[in-house]
């Protein structure tokens, strides 16, 4: 029986290519005294190209910009401190992230978000997309001291929510860091789809919109049903 249901956070709640291009394109509006001299096409592609689905941390992204796009007028770090103040503007969710959150929490079950990243950033991430009160723990890798695909990492989330593993279902979108690593728990794996993967061999269950979740956990809840009598 589902009791509880954990969540990556980027590219699966977070709309991440939506977030990130919002994000670029206002900073080099914003920063046009230093990035004039390179067309905003270019900028925003050179960046997104760079740091590869959020897997290249960005003070490497921005030392790598500014050798190949000659960012002579402000140094790598600065623009790093620009990104890590103002990227939480610039959030986007999937579409019925809300919904979703209200719908499972009115089921009552348990919620949990398990990401990796950095403890203030991730924070910021999940403030600004206003759903911090529907978790009842929030594992960040930093602040954990282990990070996905580490399966430690999954058993500790559902102990403090105060289940069993085999009674989480987890939403990721990465195959191996968040499908395969839960169901190596115990745990049902959900795959959100991701332009980024073809498939994920080890889901119970794949999603296109986060709407579908709740027909996931009703089917199921049918399943248990029919082996109880």
């Amino acid at each position: 029986m589902i009791k509880a249901v954990l969540f990556d956070l980027d590219g699966t709640l977070l709309d991440r290519d939506t977030s990130v291009k919002k994000f670029v394109e206002d900073q080099h509006t914003r920063l046009s005294s230093v990035l004039s001299h390179i067309p905003k096409k270019i900028f925003a592609e050179k960046f997104i190209e760079l740091e590869q689905n959020g897997y290249v941390w960005k003070d490497k992204v921005y030392q790598k910009l500014a050798d190949e796009l000659a960012v002579r007028r402000m140094p790598p770090g600065e623009l790093l401190e620009d990104y890590l103040t103002h990227f939480k503007h610039h959030c986007t969710p999937f579409p019925n992230l809300v919904n979703m959150l209200d719908e499972l929490k009115k089921k009552g079950l348990r919620l949990g978000l398990v990401t990796n990243g950095y403890g203030v950033f991730q924070n910021d991430t999940i403030k600004a997309l206003e759903i911090k009160e529907y978790f009842d723990t929030i594992l960040i890798s930093e602040m954990e001291g282990l990070s996905k695909p580490d399966p430690l990492l999954f058993e500790r989330a559902a102990e403090r929510l105060n289940v069993k593993t085999e009674e989480c279902m987890f939403v990721g979108d990465h195959p191996k860091n968040d499908v395969e690593a839960a169901k190596n728990t115990g745990m049902l794996a959900v795959w959100k789809t991701s332009p980024y993967w073809d498939e994920a061999e080890a889901a119970d269950y794949r999603i296109n919109d986060l709407e579908e979740l709740k027909k996931i956990i009703e089917n199921e809840e049918k399943k248990q049903y029919n082996l109880q009598r």
